[in-house]
Order: structure tokens, then sequence, then C-alpha cells
């Protein structure tokens, strides 16, 4: 695990008082948001140099599986807590939102579709997270419906210009990612699922599972063909960083922050 994981998790076990009045978040937040918005930031273009060589749902899968196992290996050496009962159940749910619809559905349409197309119309997302947190028991304050009203403003001004061009079922599938990806955000404040690293793994786990059993059924191969050395490189960069490191952080910021600052870093 790198410095910033660790960072993390000791802000996890013990959340650190708040040291700037002026902001008035915690070192774990700011550390957290830090890693959430420069690693998942990159993540866009590693997925489209990935799925152009490689089947989509099995990039996914491989990736969400191989580094949920490890984290709840990791986390199980550690003596952390993990589901309990009923929790298994949920934390499938929320795995198959935020895995197999929030990022399947997404690698799916960035074979068609540019990476920045793809990371534009996932800044919906935090509108989603918003919309839905009224019927969920997190609704957004007017200050925070601003700050995500005028990001979106900027995520169209970005948009301005780019073409969504792509069969209607990979445009389909881009539009219902971010709504998938919020929906399971927000569920999983309302659930516990153990310590950050066991939820996490546990989570990405069951979502990477899902998202091979889809590969098979869509007719993707088991063995996937051969591919150029920068697709498996891509790949290894979203399981170390974009897994490891950013989801456990993401979890964090689920747990700790408000929603809203919590998927900010889809802007």
């Amino acid at each position: 695990m790198s410095v910033v994981s660790v960072e993390i998790e000791t802000a996890v076990a013990a959340p650190a008082p708040v040291t700037t009045p002026l902001v008035g978040l915690s070192r774990g937040v700011i550390v957290a948001l830090a890693s959430v918005w420069l690693i998942w930031s990159s993540t866009y273009y590693a997925l489209r140099v990935a799925v152009l060589a490689l089947p989509p749902f099995w990039v996914g899968g491989v990736r969400y599986l191989a580094a949920g196992l490890v984290l709840m290996a990791f986390a199980r050496a550690r003596g952390d807590a993990f589901p309990r009962g009923r929790a298994w159940l949920h934390a499938l749910g929320i795995g198959v939102l935020l895995f197999v619809v929030g990022n399947g559905f997404v690698a799916f349409a960035s074979r068609e579709i540019g990476s920045g197309v793809v990371a534009i119309v996932c800044g919906t997302m935090p509108l989603w997270g918003a919309l839905l947190g009224r019927f969920l028991g997190a609704p957004v304050s007017p200050r925070e419906l601003l700050g995500l009203g005028t990001g979106f403003v900027a995520v169209g001004l970005l948009a301005w210009g780019n073409d969504l061009r792509g069969s209607p079922l990979a445009v389909g599938l881009l539009c219902l990612g971010p709504i998938g990806w919020a929906l399971g955000s927000l569920l999983v404040r309302r659930v516990d699922l153990g310590s950050a690293t066991a939820g996490a793994g546990v989570q990405m786990a069951l979502g990477g599972f899902g998202l091979l059993v889809v590969s098979v059924a869509t007719g993707e191969p088991i063995v996937p063909p051969a591919a150029p050395l920068e697709a498996w490189l891509a790949l290894a960069y979203m399981v170390v960083l974009g897994s490891f490191v950013g989801f456990v952080a993401y979890q964090y910021l689920l747990r700790e922050a408000r929603p809203a600052l919590a998927m900010s870093y889809a802007y």
C-alpha cells in the first residue's frame, strides 16, 4: 500500500482534528480528496487505452476482483471489521451499482466514445447524487446546490464543440453509468460495511465478479486476445492506483464528508 493509502487508513482509525478553521476540513479528508481528484482524473484515459485492446467487461472484472481480493486479505491481516449478515447482500447490490453499472457501462462506451467526452458525461454524476440524495436522506444545502450547478456549467463549457457520437447502446450505457455510481455512493452511507479497507475490498470483489459474469454472458473471451504492452500497463495502473488508493480514499470520503464534496472528483 502507498504512503497516501496509509495516511487515509490512519485517518479512518482515528479521525484527525480540524487543523484549518477557515476551511473546516480534517487532514484525512484533505488527503483523501487530493488522492481521488488526482488519481481518478487520469483513469478515464487509462481505461480508454485498456479497452481499445481488451474486452471492456473483462477489464473491469479483472481490475476490481483482483484489487478487491488483495484489499480483503490486507484488511483481514490487520484484523479490520468486515460486513456481517445481510450487509453482504447490501455490499453485493452496491458493488453492482458502482462497478457493473457505474464502471462497466462506461468501459463499454469508452470503446466508441473518446475519453474526454466520457469524462464530461460522468461529470453529471454529482447532480444525480444531489437529486437522488433528496430521497435517501442526504439532501444538499442551497450553497452545495449552487456549487454543483456551477460545476455542471463548467462541464458544459468543456463539452462545447464535442460530439457525443457512438452507437445508441454505447450512448445509453454511458448515460446510465453516472446514475448507477451516484446511487451506489449514496447507499454506502446507509450500510455498515466494516472498515474502509474491508468495505472497499468486499464491494470491489463482488462488483468485479459481477463484471466477469456479464463478460461471459455477452460473449467476451475468457482468455483475452494478445494486446500491446500499453494496454496491460493501463490495466495495472487502474488496479494499483485507481482501485487500491483511489477507491479506499473515496470510501473514506463517503463516510466522513458530505456527499456533494465526496462526489466533486467528477468535476
